[in-house]
């Protein structure tokens, strides 16, 4: 692996460290390098390389939002004896404690990023002589990302779409009762989704939703701190609801209910919350269905239930 990782990174030195990490998906180690000590995760599964470049895109997007910190992604590579890697800079990581509040405004930061260009955009629409490369980074109109990008290791539907409640039930939720139907054929499952798919429009009445890039899977396990403020790791970003973001967030715990105050306080409830928070935990019960067995069965069709009364 060091010979590997010399000859790809262009490194004169390459040593393995006591650092190592992963969680259900991937296993990580640390090693020194003469450019800075970097982390690799390590997955042998024959699609590890799409997770992964979709992982690298994610990084990449909110690196570029310079809002809340991330590991800075370097290389996808082919892992020895199958399966990729991916090889990021190395953060020294602590438990979120102290810096939850700033995590919270960076993170509304990260969601307000588009939408506040959208709005620097139009007002220079009519500016004569804006200087070049002001508009580095185009205003994002639509739901989704330009590569797959896989919530566990289950790729999402990134498919550009104008319309964000057809993106979600089409393109989260579709694929997930898709899986559903392939893995046991739930009926009980497969009529709650069609009676919820037309009442989803209905918890959405007048509601303007810009773009937001979104990590994707914001629980607890995939944010940490340094001296220097919040981390957030492990992304499946996509452009979205930023109301998604906090589905995932509210369902394993970890986050003080001072992440939510510094959060809301840049980005108000919009009537209608709780309900649509609801309709986005669906999401992530269904993929932990699918991932981890029948044990969130009765969770995904509780929501359905809550949903059509």
């Amino acid at each position: 692996m060091e010979e590997l990782l010399r000859r790809e990174l262009g490194c004169g030195y390459v040593k393995a460290t006591g650092h190592s990490g992963g969680g259900c998906i991937s296993q990580g180690q640390s090693y020194d390098t003469d450019q800075g000590r970097v982390f690799v995760k390590v997955n042998s599964k024959a699609e590890a390389r799409r997770m992964f470049e979709g992982e690298m895109a994610s990084l990449s997007a909110i690196l570029k939002t310079d809002t809340v910190k991330v590991p800075r992604p370097i290389k996808v590579l082919d892992a020895p004896g199958g399966g990729s890697m991916l090889v990021m800079e190395h953060l020294d990581m602590r438990y979120l404690s102290s810096h939850a509040v700033k995590l919270g405004e960076q993170l509304a930061d990260l969601h307000l990023q588009n939408q506040k260009l959208g709005e620097m955009l139009r007002k220079e629409a009519g500016t004569v002589g804006r200087r070049d490369g002001q508009a580095e980074q185009p205003f994002v109109d639509q739901f989704g990302f330009d590569v797959v990008t896989c919530c566990g290791y289950l790729p999402q539907v990134n498919d550009w779409q104008k319309d964000w409640v057809e993106f979600y039930a089409q393109q989260r939720i579709q694929p997930q009762m898709d899986m559903v139907e392939r893995g046991s054929g739930d009926r009980e499952a497969l009529q709650l989704w069609s009676a919820l798919q037309l009442k989803i429009p209905s918890l959405f009445r007048d509601l303007e939703i810009v773009p937001a890039l979104l990590h994707g899977d914001l629980w607890g396990g995939n944010v940490a701190e340094d001296s220097s403020g919040p981390i957030i790791f492990d992304p499946a970003s996509f452009y979205g609801h930023s109301e998604y973001e906090l589905a995932i967030a509210g369902m394993f715990g970890g986050f003080s209910s001072s992440f939510y105050s510094a959060y809301h306080s840049k980005i108000p409830k919009a009537p209608g919350f709780e309900k649509r928070l609801q309709l986005y935990q669906l999401f992530h019960y269904l993929n932990h269905w699918n991932h981890f067995g029948s044990g969130y069965r009765g969770s995904s069709l509780n929501i359905m239930r809550n949903l059509i009364k």
